[in-house]
């Protein structure tokens, strides 16, 4: 039976002080991996530094950084190396959903701050990261996007369109890594309990319910359950898999 042991591996997870980030930092350190926290405010990603060592005695980095400005990714990479000397896995999970709205009503500066943090962050994270990578044996990289952007609804037409390119970047991605050992893959979750969804329930009726009727499952998932599949991508049990995304929804896509 194999074990996932990622014992000498290191990962950094932008969004890694919250909500479905905080888990995947948590899943990946108890795994073995040293653990590299990225958000935009320092004690938030201290509090999850902390946690981690208390909790499984790796070691973790907390970096404030901001995924939309690229200066702040350029002092993340550079921090991480001068800290690990490497990076094995890259998670690039940060991502804004600051208004859902009819298309003719949104304003053009609101796709630019979304797809600067949803598309262009994730992008220059990994192709400024992908070369040194490649030169201590690769890697695997995973682009967080959602279930919104494979079956896309009304109102969510930024959200939407900023993660189907990070989807398509996925897949280019893959193409042109391959051939330096690192793999590129998405993962697509559903509903999962994290700050973002439970603020949602907590202030649109019928946003809950609504979610599990969407699915065949017909529940929300817990938080931790992002674990397994982040473990899959991030692990040599997926070294054959590449430019695919792994959909975690219970069963949402079917209907």
């Amino acid at each position: 039976m194999h074990e996932i042991d990622l014992s000498g591996k290191v990962a950094l997870v932008t969004g890694g002080s919250r909500g479905l980030g905080r888990a995947m930092v948590m899943g990946l350190a108890q795994a073995g991996a040293d653990v590299i926290i990225a958000s935009r405010r320092q004690e938030s990603c201290q509090a999850v530094a902390e946690a981690v060592q208390r909790d499984t005695g790796r070691r973790a980095l907390p970096v404030a950084a901001h995924t939309g400005q690229m200066n702040d990714l350029d002092r993340l990479i550079d921090t991480s190396y001068q800290a690990f000397g490497r990076v094995d896995v890259l998670i690039n999970n940060a991502g804004i959903n600051p208004a859902m709205g009819e298309l003719s009503a949104l304003p053009p500066e609101l796709f630019q701050k979304m797809f600067d943090v949803n598309t262009k962050g994730p992008w220059y994270l990994a192709s400024r990261l992908a070369p040194r990578m490649a030169q201590h044996g690769g890697g695997s990289i995973i682009n967080v996007l959602s279930v919104g952007a494979l079956k896309p609804s009304a109102l969510q037409g930024f959200y939407a369109s900023t993660k189907a390119a990070l989807q398509a970047l996925t897949r280019v991605m893959a193409a042109e890594w391959a051939g330096q050992g690192i793999r590129v893959n998405a993962l697509a979750p559903g509903s999962y309990h994290s700050d973002l969804f439970d603020g949602s329930a907590a202030a649109i009726p019928g946003f809950e319910d609504g979610a599990k009727a969407a699915s065949l499952q017909k529940r929300v998932a817990e938080t931790e359950e992002i674990i397994g599949p982040v473990l899959y991508l991030a692990s040599d049990l997926s070294a054959y898999t590449t430019g695919h995304t792994l959909v975690s929804d219970g069963g949402y896509m079917v209907l």
